[in-house]
């Protein structure tokens, strides 16, 4: 029989090329698994069982990096996870293991968000409106980029990495939609207010290169006839992130704000002006509806109004 280490490889390539995985997942698959190999030294697939997975969750819960932090419940979850993954699939090849069913997740708190009111949206926006009128953003025309980009974030809901891959062909101004993958490689559609229409209108109108991102960095012009260097000129994710914490700064708000932010509030709005769930659940990518939940308790209006008609 094959040791776990060549059960692992087997996993890790199934992962890849049959289920089209992404990088980011079997890196992490393959790390917790390595893990685990380690810890369970030479052994064959049958002889995993649950005091031996036991005494593994005992070790992932005990171990302790050179500063001394430990390994978040979340973490530890995720290599469960992994290793129920790779238990499937060595009973799908029928190979005697132990059921992945049998090992139970620990229970965490429950996940909350942090989302912007309408009222501190407006005020994101206005900051940046403000900011207009300085004359190095006259000269840069950074805030038509930062407007648009802000606008752009909330209109959809997208995640920074997908804003930041977006280019000029792939959005639809007209029909005011376009597609994206999200994780997993994942399409989805997403919409466009009109405001958001007008805001990236007017960055691309202030625009003279033919960059094929959609949103680029600041650079001197004699750069921008250079159309190889499209790519370099790309906004990171870094850097949209710096650009969401620098006007809520300007803004005065307090809460930690990112583009993550934008996103909670854009799903919250929805659900609280009466949006299906599994519409929004669409909308944001999720692939379980337990992650578009999270929102659930931030929006409940039946709770709203009984606490209205019966608290005195």
């Amino acid at each position: 029989m094959k040791n776990l280490g060549e059960f692992v490889t087997q996993f890790l390539e199934h992962c890849e090329i049959e289920k089209n995985q992404s990088l980011k997942t079997i890196d992490n698959y393959s790390r917790y698994l390595r893990r685990f190999c380690e810890f369970a030294g030479e052994i064959d697939a049958d002889a995993i069982n649950l005091p031996l997975v036991q005494k593994y969750r005992l070790h992932l819960n005990r171990m302790t990096d050179k500063k001394g932090g430990t390994l978040g419940r979340k973490t530890q979850n995720y290599h469960v996870i992994a290793l129920r993954a790779f238990l499937k699939y060595l009973i799908k090849n029928d190979v005697a293991t132990l059921a992945p069913e049998k090992i139970e997740l620990s229970k965490i708190p429950e996940r909350t968000v942090e989302f912007l009111s309408r009222e501190e949206v407006e005020r994101l926006f206005e900051a940046v409106k403000n900011a207009s009128m300085s004359p190095e953003s006259k000269r840069a025309n950074t805030t038509l980029r930062d407007m648009a980009i802000l606008e752009t974030l909330y209109s959809t809901g997208l995640r920074v990495s997908e804003l930041a891959s977006l280019n000029r062909n792939q959005v639809d101004l007209i029909r005011r939609e376009f597609m994206v993958r999200g994780k997993g490689k994942k399409p989805r559609i997403v919409f466009l207010s009109q405001g958001a229409v007008d805001r990236i209108q007017a960055y691309i109108k202030s625009r003279e290169d033919a960059f094929e991102p959609l949103f680029i960095n600041v650079g001197r012009p004699r750069a921008a006839v250079d159309i190889t260097k499209g790519e370099t000129r790309r906004l990171t994710t870094v850097s949209i992130e710096t650009i969401v914490r620098k006007y809520a700064m300007l803004a005065g708000i307090t809460k930690k704000v990112s583009p993550h932010t934008l996103r909670h509030s854009f799903a919250t709005d929805l659900l609280h002006n009466g949006a299906d769930i599994r519409a929004v659940q669409e909308m944001l990518g999720h692939a379980s509806i337990t992650t578009t939940q999270i929102y659930t308790h931030l929006t409940n209006t039946r709770l709203r109004e009984i606490h209205e008609k019966f608290h005195r």
